[in-house]
């Protein structure tokens, strides 16, 4: 048979390069627990093999990124969990990953995987052809990276941990209906010097365990845009739940239909937030009539004062007497997402008591004719509202704007303000509602 002289050295070739390839053994684990591959990182040509060993314990070898050390690459290399018992010492399993180019590939071992336990977290991570230390992509950044995940995985549990202390870990009934809720919890008080730019001041805050720092982001604050209801009949605000710092500013936007954005608080998040004597105290903008065909909205605008959890609902009905709030639509300013009441629990609770005595309870602060209504008055305080209201989820305003202030000496273009230490509000009003579009929205049905 003749074979050709270029067909010759083909073979010789790849002859030459199969007695080349190398072999790389990686111990990944050890007897004395140790979360590491040995060696760390290595540098291998196409061809060469990379075979991982499997010591006590149960480890893998799972590709992942530079970007992202600790989480697995879609489509990427996966030995699987290898669990190896405390008594083997021998014929330890073995996984093989076959080298094809020069790429750096990166792998990390799996187990515990977003938990404080967290092997990757630990450091337990390799590579194969990484860049040198120094460089953009060396291996000593790809660990580094990796041991922060840890130690944010590990504040996030401290953080938890401080929470669940802060809220005692016992529970309560609700203030109206018989649903079980976590206790409120028990904040600490706080006395820091803030400095934002080129002023500083003392303030004297109530701390709650996993809530934003106090110091603002600016001098002036940032505004936090939150659209209320929707041209489809939404029931939601949107976003549902911000964090936002002191002065930050909470600007809800009132699309179709007629909502509000009432303060209520976790143990009655249907009903207006109230002092010990029974007092109407909490934040509402009133209603805001929208027609179906608006391109201008209401806005209402809260001041955030400082950290603790500030929570809203809109304390419209429909037709058929069932509420806004009970159907879910609640908001939450620094709810805080790693305690028992979080935003989900908050809204759960509204779904659950489905706002059954809302309605009785604000009629102190409201005047209605059928299910609508608008605000008549700040409630607590010298705020003066707008006219009354009328018609199915659908309460009109009418007349001038009145005067209103809260405990925090601010003051607004509204009666719709409020006394509560975590925010004050105002209210302003766009050209689509004006007086005649004000009644007509008086005819909106849900």
């Amino acid at each position: 048979m003749f074979v050709s002289a270029a067909a010759r050295l083909s073979f010789a070739l790849a002859l030459a390069s199969s007695a080349a390839a190398k072999v790389y053994d990686i111990q990944v684990g050890g007897s004395d627990g140790t979360l590491a591959y040995s060696p760390e990182a290595i540098f291998a040509d196409p061809g060469d093999q990379v075979v991982f060993h499997f010591h006590q314990k149960n480890h893998t070898a799972t590709q992942s990124s530079f970007a992202a050390p600790c989480s697995p690459l879609a489509g990427g290399l996966n030995s699987g969990f290898m669990p190896v018992a405390a008594n083997v010492s021998d014929n330890f399993p073995t996984w093989t990953v076959t080298v094809k180019d020069t790429k750096p590939l990166w792998f990390h071992c799996e187990q515990a995987a977003n938990t404080v336990a967290s092997h990757c977290g630990k450091g337990m991570v390799f590579a194969v052809n990484c860049g040198p230390d120094g460089s953009a992509n060396s291996f000593t950044s790809f660990k580094q990276s990796a041991l922060k995940i840890g130690a944010q995985l590990e504040a996030s549990a401290a953080a938890a941990s401080s929470a669940a202390g802060q809220y005692g870990g016992g529970y309560t009934t609700a203030d109206y209906g018989t649903a079980t809720i976590p206790a409120e919890p028990n904040p600490t008080l706080v006395t820091q010097t803030i400095t934002v730019e080129t002023s500083s001041w003392v303030t004297v805050y109530s701390s709650y365990a996993g809530s934003p720092e106090p110091t603002p982001s600016s001098l002036s604050g940032n505004v936090i845009k939150v659209v209320v209801g929707g041209a489809d009949g939404e029931l939601t605000f949107n976003p549902p739940n911000v964090a936002a710092q002191p002065r930050d500013i909470i600007s809800f936007e009132f699309h179709q239909k007629n909502h509000t954005a009432t303060q209520s608080s976790f143990a009655a998040p249907c009903v207006r937030e109230k002092d010990a004597s029974g007092n109407i105290v909490g934040l509402d903008s009133g209603f805001m009539p929208v027609g179906p065909n608006a391109t201008e909205f209401p806005v209402w605008n809260v001041t955030v004062n400082d950290t603790a959890p500030i929570w809203f609902y809109c304390r419209q009905h429909k037709p058929d007497g069932s509420s806004h709030c009970g159907a879910g639509m609640v908001f939450a300013v620094n709810a805080v997402e790693n305690s028992p009441r979080n935003f989900t629990a908050f809204k759960g609770l509204a779904q659950t008591l489905n706002g059954t005595v809302s309605s009785s309870s604000s009629s102190s602060s409201s005047s209605s004719s059928g299910y609508g209504s608008s605000s008549s008055g700040s409630g607590y305080g010298s705020g003066s509202g707008y006219g009354s209201g009328s018609g199915s989820d659908s309460g009109s305003s009418s007349g001038s704007s009145g005067s209103g202030s809260s405990n925090n000496t601010n003051s607004g273009n509204s009666g719709a303000t409020g006394n509560n230490n975590s925010a004050s509000a105002s209210r302003t009003t766009g050209a689509a509602l004006s007086l005649g579009a004000l009644f007509a929205a008086a005819a909106l049905l849900l």
